[in-house]
């Protein structure tokens, strides 16, 4: 995911984007095409961008009054994985890479599934947990200081008391 539709902006069909894009200008540009989550809403075509003071507002193409955007609300903006950049960093990882790796103890007790990565000042994971119930845990190397894609798990190392709450 690259960006969700808000709020329609003015009256000509322009809408605010929760930006998840860390080049959100290169993202945006006019013509790139966007897939949408739901998919029955898309593909979109960006036919404006530009910002208003810290807000990106997109037009799409075929979609010229507040009305007709309204529409789009809530809508999930994704690119092809092919059409993401490799990253250099090799700590750092795309949203996709993380979700549905399992989550272990150190010790190797199995601990749940990342469910989703949210962005909320610090990156969480969210770890769907085997007895049930969500843990957050904070993406940083003390508390996860072992990702691997290849076996497919996160090794969380929470304090003492997190698992309790």
């Amino acid at each position: 995911m690259v960006g969700r539709i808000g709020r329609p902006h003015g009256v000509r069909g322009e809408a605010t984007i929760e930006v998840r894009s860390d080049d959100p200008d290169a993202r945006f540009r006019v013509g790139t095409v966007l897939r949408t989550d739901p998919a029955d809403r898309g593909p979109l075509t960006v036919a404006g961008a530009r910002w208003h003071r810290e807000v990106l507002l997109l037009a799409f193409e075929g979609y010229d009054s507040r009305e007709e955007i309204e529409t789009l609300r809530d809508t999930l903006l994704e690119v092809p994985v092919a059409d993401l950049p490799a990253l250099e960093d090799p700590d750092t990882y795309y949203d996709h890479q993380l979700v549905g790796l399992a989550a272990r103890l150190p010790d190797g007790t199995p601990l749940g599934e990342v469910a989703a990565v949210r962005h909320e000042g610090a990156d969480l994971l969210v770890v769907h947990r085997v007895e049930g119930g969500e843990l957050l845990v904070p993406f940083v190397s003390a508390m996860v200081p072992t990702v691997d894609l290849a076996a497919g798990e996160v090794v969380v190392d929470p304090p003492e008391g997190l698992l309790d709450l």
